[in-house]
C-alpha cells in the first residue's frame, strides 16, 4: 500500500500488513502476560485503589481487579496510540491521500475477532474461579448468625461460641453528634458513623461463615477489608464467608450498603478480629456472665426465692 504525498518524490512505501499483524500480535500477548502478573503488584494507590484486604478472598478480588485494569490500560495504549500516530502522520496538511483500495479483509476481522476472545478468556477463567471460592462455605470453623433490623444488627454465635447473642448499634457519641442542633461538632467524634456499641468478635486464621437474614427490609453487609458483602434479605438465608490472615489482628469497620431506610447512614458496621486464644478467652468471659445472669431465674423456678427478694423479706 502507497501513500501520496502530492508527487511522486514524497512517495513512500508502507511496510507490509504482515508485519502490522506481527506487531499487533506481540502487543496483545505483552498486555495479556502484563495483566497476569498483575497480581503480584503492590497497591501504591494511596486510597484510590481497591484495598488488598486482610482474607484470602480479598487478596484474589484486588489481583483480578488489577489483571482487568492492566490489560485494559494495554488495549487503552495501543488503539489511541495507533489513532494518534495514523493523525500525525498521514494528515491532510501533510498532503497524504486516503486509500480507498482497501474495502474488506478478511484477515482483519479474524484477527480483531479472535483477539477479543482471547482477552475475555484471560479475565474469564480467574473470575470464574474466584466466584466459585466465594460461595465454598464447606469446613467453616465458626458460624454466626447476622439478622438486620432498621438499624442495627443482631450477631448469634453458632459453634464453639454458641449462646452469645447481642445487638450491635449505633455508637450513642456518633448517636448524639448527628441529631439535629446538638452542638457537637462531629470531627471531634471518634470515627463518626462508624462505631457501634457492641462489635462482632472474630479470631483470625478461622473460617468464618455469616448467616445473613433480615427481620424488615433488605440490608447488606459490609466490610471491604474482608472483601465481603452480601444481602440479607427478609425470610431468606444467604451465606458469606472469610477467613482474616494471622497477624492481622485489629478493628475492621464497615456498612450497610442498601437503602434500608431514613437511618440507613447510621449503621455501621464493626469487628474486632483477635488471635484464636484471645477469642477464647472472650467466649469463656462471655458464657460466664451469661451464666451469673440466668442464676437468679434459675433459682426462682426451682422454688428458691431469688437473692433480691431474700434481701427484701429480710
Amino acid at each position: 500500500m502507497s501513500v501520496n504525498r502530492g508527487d511522486d518524490k514524497h512517495r513512500r512505501t508502507q511496510p507490509h500488513r504482515g508485519a502490522w499483524f506481527r506487531a499487533l500480535g506481540l502487543a496483545v500477548f505483552g498486555v495479556g502476560c502484563l495483566g497476569l502478573s498483575a497480581g503480584a503488584l503492590a497497591n501504591t494507590s494511596n486510597g484510590y485503589n481497591l484495598p488488598v484486604g486482610v482474607t484470602s478472598l480479598s487478596k484474589m478480588m484486588y489481583a483480578l481487579h488489577m489483571e482487568v485494569f492492566w490489560i485494559c490500560v494495554g488495549i487503552a495504549v495501543l488503539v489511541f496510540g495507533t489513532m494518534i500516530y495514523a493523525m500525525v502522520k498521514f494528515r491532510r496538511s501533510q498532503g497524504a491521500v486516503a486509500d480507498t483500495t482497501m474495502l474488506h479483509s478478511t484477515s482483519v476481522e479474524v484477527i480483531w475477532t479472535i483477539i477479543p476472545v482471547i482477552i475475555l478468556v484471560v479475565m474469564a477463567v480467574p473470575a470464574a474461579r474466584g466466584i466459585l471460592a466465594m460461595e465454598d462455605t464447606r469446613n467453616s470453623e465458626l458460624s454466626i448468625r447476622v439478622t438486620a433490623y432498621q438499624w442495627k444488627w443482631q450477631y448469634q454465635y453458632l459453634d464453639a461460641g454458641e449462646g452469645i447473642n447481642f445487638f450491635s448499634t449505633l455508637a450513642q457519641s456518633s448517636n448524639f453528634a448527628r441529631q439535629l442542633h446538638s452542638g457537637i461538632d462531629p470531627a471531634t467524634v471518634p470515627n463518626y458513623l462508624l462505631d457501634v456499641d457492641h462489635p462482632l468478635v472474630i479470631p483470625s486464621g478461622t473460617k468464618v461463615r455469616l448467616l445473613l437474614t433480615s427481620e424488615d427490609v433488605i440490608h447488606a453487609w459490609w466490610v471491604p477489608d474482608f472483601g465481603a458483602k452480601r444481602s440479607a434479605i427478609p425470610g431468606f438465608v444467604n451465606e458469606l464467608w472469610f477467613k482474616v490472615d494471622p497477624g492481622k489482628e485489629g478493628i475492621y469497620r464497615g456498612q450497610c450498603t442498601s437503602l434500608c431506610g431514613r437511618d440507613h447512614g447510621f449503621m455501621p458496621i464493626v469487628v474486632d478480629v483477635r488471635t484464636p486464644d484471645d477469642f477464647k478467652k472472650w467466649v469463656e468471659q462471655q458464657k460466664a456472665a451469661l451464666k451469673q445472669a440466668a442464676a437468679p431465674a434459675g433459682a426462682a423456678q426451682a422454688g428458691q426465692p431469688p437473692r433480691t427478694a431474700q434481701l427484701l423479706t429480710n
